[in-house]
């Protein structure tokens, strides 16, 4: 039987919306994680575009397994992919799909672009085909965008429609390659060249900021969203999850290794500028900046892999059955570089298929490194390493990377580091004091908790 409102549990829920999966936690006041569910997100076959009522849809769906008949909500925030997004009519009804950051459609609406796209003073992000603007710019070609009222981020749709307010997260802003971080507004010129009228943007809110009432009429029906429920901005999946962080340890900061590695920190100095390893966003709930430094990984060891030997070896160093030779130091393969340089072995790398394994895994390392020294270099003294993301899970990798380094880091262990980070957002946002620390799964909950976890 289902339990009343009085009789359910109080949680927030974390949102974080992925290229590959979406994933919804529920966090208890303690900072527990109670409950996780984790779904596709929901691409066309063809292009990768996603649906965005099909993606609320499944949102809804993990929000109503996670409470079943024994949690309530009391606030949500998602954060997630920082570049798609959607035109939407008046009623914030999806006319376009979201076309995906990686799409390869964009370079050619880029070099389109270019000509036309001036310099301005405080950019957060270098001109590229993943940024918003090329976005904008395919999707005010497609049919029914005559019908436009707003373009959302795909990851503040979902809050939108429940709040019944449109807006965009100021960390998904500074992803745009339109919009100044120090005056907080849009550059004119580049907004004209992608979208065609600033009348069609949102207004920028800060991450943490209540946005409005969580109203959704498949979630109140079944019991599971508090009277008193909001909705809380969240933006950007690695700042998010960056500033969990920070928020259990404010000297650290994150290296998040998944298909790209990124580094994210906060930093509390309000001056720092993008450049070529750095991009910048707004600082979360504080003056300071958010800081990010993205590199390639997962394709230059896909690449690598093409050689049959060379993938077994890898696999053996990265899982930790087979340790790293020699050539784990020696410079002798070159990743590919930015706009799609292809790696390359250089012509003194031995055959031997541990020693080719070795020099990738190594070079992987050195860029992190670089990575993570361009980031602490905004941060006081010498921040602390904290890795998350898949390949962490991988004690080879994990343990050639501080071989290769000299530089050790500590494995979070709550793999959903992104959606935990915005859950945390959410319960700030109302109040709450969950122990960051307890979310991450650093520490333990008081022996008196009797929260259980469900779902996978």
């Amino acid at each position: 039987m289902t339990q009343g409102r009085g009789e359910r549990s109080h949680v927030v829920c974390g949102v974080d919306i992925g290229s590959t999966n979406t994933k919804v936690i529920a966090l208890d006041p303690r900072g527990v994680v109670v409950a996780r569910r984790r779904r596709a997100t929901p691409r066309a076959a063809t292009g990768a575009p996603v649906d965005a009522l099909a993606l609320l849809a499944e949102i809804e769906q993990m929000i109503l397994e996670i409470c079943s008949d024994t949690y309530l909500v009391n606030a949500v925030c998602v954060a997630g992919v920082g570049e798609d997004g959607v035109l939407v009519d008046e009623g914030l009804t999806a006319l376009t799909p979201a076309l995906a950051w990686f799409d390869p459609r964009r370079v050619d609406i880029l070099a389109a672009l270019m000509p036309g796209l001036d310099d301005y003073a405080h950019p957060c992000v270098s001109d590229d085909a993943a940024r918003t603007i090329v976005g904008w710019r395919w999707a005010v070609d497609q049919p029914g965008a005559e019908r436009a009222h707003a373009w959302l981020a795909l990851t503040d749709y979902a809050p939108s429609v429940w709040s019944g307010t449109t807006f965009m997260s100021d960390t998904l802003a500074a992803r745009t390659a339109a919009w100044d971080r120090r005056t907080r507004t849009w550059v004119d010129d580049r907004v004209a060249a992608g979208i065609g009228s600033a009348d069609l943007l949102p207004p920028v809110r800060k991450a943490g900021d209540v946005i409005g009432d969580f109203v959704s009429s498949h979630l109140s029906v079944a019991g599971v969203i508090a009277p008193d429920a909001v909705v809380v901005a969240g933006g950007h999946d690695h700042p998010i999850g960056g500033w969990g962080v920070h928020r259990m340890d404010p000297n650290s900061l994150l290296d998040s290794m998944g298909t790209a590695e990124v580094v994210v920190a906060q930093s509390p100095s309000q001056d720092v500028e993008h450049s070529y390893h750095i991009d910048i966003a707004p600082g979360i709930r504080s003056a300071g900046t958010t800081v990010l430094s993205v590199e390639e990984l997962a394709r230059n060891v896909e690449w690598a892999s093409r050689d049959a030997e060379v993938k077994r070896a890898l696999d053996a160093i990265i899982s930790g059955d087979r340790q790293p030779d020699e050539f784990l130091r020696e410079p002798v393969f070159l990743p590919g570089s930015r706009g799609g340089g292809r790696p390359h072995f250089t012509t003194d790398t031995p055959r031997a298929a541990v020693s080719r394994a070795s020099a990738v895994l190594g070079a992987m390392a050195r860029i992190g490194e670089r990575a993570q020294r361009a980031v602490s270099a905004h941060l006081p003294g010498e921040p602390r390493v904290y890795a998350a993301g898949g390949w962490s899970r991988s004690r080879g990798w994990v343990n050639a990377k501080a071989a290769a380094t000299g530089r050790e880091s500590t494995v979070i262990p709550e793999s959903q580091v992104t959606a935990t980070g915005a859950a945390l957002l959410a319960a700030n946002a109302i109040g709450w004091d969950p122990s960051p620390a307890v979310a991450l799964g650093m520490e333990t909950a008081p022996t008196n908790s009797n929260a259980v976890t469900n779902g996978v």
